[in-house]
């Protein structure tokens, strides 16, 4: 301290005028001068691939019955989740080697190519090859989306930015069912697809100036080859076994085994070491996302066929009854972006997944004649706000934990997860649902034996919600060990050893 500072004021000196607090170095809010075009353009993409993923499933029973393709209704969603795979860990490589920019605007101009094919498909086989054409775009934009929040937001803003993804998908959900009905019965499902590209417009050229001032961390060089083999694996062996749960032969087991060769020791290797056995930090964040992800909307996948065929509601009722769980999962997201709360967004994480697994656990209970049906609605309010406070909070923490210019392969880590965990649990659910007796579901409210099916349903929300507590206890590991010196940059490197086979100091250390 200068020997100025030390002399104290003088108690007749006036006292100094009182001045406003200056604005924050890092440009104030998400929608503050320096990041409003940014935050708009990024919420009005996302909003329109929500827009998208909601309508898509309310015109596609149309298309397939005017494309005559009932029968390749179930590739035509399985091949957009193939391709995203994929480019998934091509995005989050891609980011990290040259900047976010070339897989975002590739991935938004891929996405708008498969949209518009997919409108002018003249039969299924084409719409169900434009479909796996939008979901290598929508891997592309999902994953450099997280990088572009890493590196254009400070840490301060970062929850705040992605509490509105969440409240991005909102609307979208509420009034793209409607929509694109409407548009559907009145004009054509064509135009559901065909509409879509051109809004992506305004929303590019409004972030464009803001993406080219993005810090660049060029590390030069090709991407990692062996990365993107073991992506084409992990892609080859997730379709194989969807394609594999959509027959009921003993044949299926061929292409079951052979995608179970490809995906597990393929999927090891593209997330960071240790996350299949929960490690403290980085690996546990991933792991977390991949089990919430699977547990909720594997439960919710089942509900409107337990509405429907054991009380007799209608598919409208029985989708309604969901609702209140996407408003719910935008409110937790905002409610774990509030600033206070960040130091204590280990016991959120927690807190998210008991409530998702309490909510699981309450659904069954329907099943008794004398429980009213709204108890689900209300379950899945309490359950989607769990959602909103574990799903974003992982995003921000493989975010804080990621060196600089590995966002990208940690990013695509957390989303490879959140899509493997639904393969599995959904279809551990789908198993479940089967060996109980799920088969004589018979639906319009009776069943062929109502002890069977019941057992069914019961079966999968047991299993799924004991599977949201296994969950909970992984978020108590979500931080790393206090004496871990540099956790970012630990876990940072760890995960580029486990993704790609490279070994450094820090990850040798680890």
């Amino acid at each position: 301290m200068s020997t100025a500072d030390s002399i104290p004021p003088s108690p007749t000196a006036p006292p100094e005028p009182s001045l406003p607090a200056p604005p924050p170095a890092d440009g104030g809010g998400v929608l503050g001068r320096r990041f409003r075009g940014l935050t708009f353009g990024i919420i009005s993409v996302v909003s329109l691939i929500a827009f998208e993923a909601s309508a898509v499933s309310t015109a596609m029973p149309i298309a397939a019955r005017a494309l005559d393709g009932i029968g390749l209704y179930a590739f035509a969603f399985s091949a957009y989740f193939t391709a995203s795979l994929f480019s998934m860990a091509l995005s989050g490589e891609w980011s990290d080697r040259s900047g976010p920019l070339g897989p975002l605007f590739t991935g938004i101009a891929t996405f708008g190519a498969g949209l518009v094919l997919a409108g002018c498909s003249q039969d299924m086989w084409m719409f169900v090859g434009s479909r796996f054409v939008q979901g290598l775009g929508g891997g592309l934009v999902l994953v450099s989306l997280y990088v572009v929040v890493g590196r254009a937001y400070p840490e301060r803003l970062r929850a705040k930015i992605l509490a509105a993804f969440s409240a991005a998908w909102v609307v979208p959900v509420l009034v793209g069912p409607v929509v694109a009905g409407s548009v559907a019965e009145q004009l054509s499902w064509r135009w559901v697809f065909l509409a879509i590209p051109v809004l992506i417009l305004l929303p590019l050229m409004i972030m464009l100036p803001a993406l080219r001032k993005l810090p660049r961390t060029d590390r030069g060089g090709s991407v990692d080859r062996r990365r993107i083999l073991l992506a084409l694996a992990v892609a080859g062996g997730a379709g194989l076994l969807q394609y594999a749960g959509q027959d009921r032969s003993w044949l299926a087991l061929v292409p079951a085994v052979a995608g179970l060769a490809l995906l597990a020791p393929s999927i090891v290797r593209l997330v960071p070491r240790g996350t299949f056995r929960a490690a403290r930090g980085l690996p546990s964040v991933v792991l977390l996302r991949g089990v919430a992800a699977g547990a909720f909307l594997g439960a919710e996948s089942f509900i409107p066929l337990m509405l429907v065929s054991e009380r007799g509601l209608s598919a409208t009722a029985a989708g309604l009854s969901l609702t209140g769980g996407g408003l719910a999962w935008a409110l937790g997201s905002f409610t774990q972006s509030r600033s206070g709360l960040e130091r204590h967004r280990q016991r959120l994480m927690c807190l998210g997944m008991v409530l998702v697994a309490a909510a699981v656990a309450v659904v069954p209970l329907v099943l008794a004649d004398g429980v009213p049906v709204w108890l689900v609605a209300v379950a899945w309010i309490v359950g989607g706000y769990g959602m909103g406070l574990t799903i974003s909070s992982s995003g921000i923490l493989v975010l804080s934990l990621s060196r600089p210019g590995e966002e990208g392969v940690n990013s695509a880590a957390l989303q490879l997860s959140d899509a493997l965990g639904n393969i599995v649990l959904v279809g551990a659910g789908g198993v479940l649902f089967g060996a109980f007796g799920g088969g004589n579901v018979a639906g319009e409210g009776h069943t062929a034996d109502a002890a069977a099916p019941s057992g069914a349903f019961v079966s999968v929300y047991v299993a799924l919600a004991a599977a949201a507590l296994v969950g909970a206890w992984i978020a108590t590991r979500v931080r790393p060990p206090a004496d871990a010196g540099d956790p970012a940059g630990r876990d940072a490197a760890t995960a580029r050893e486990g993704a790609g086979g490279r070994k450094t100091s820090t990850a040798q250390a680890g």
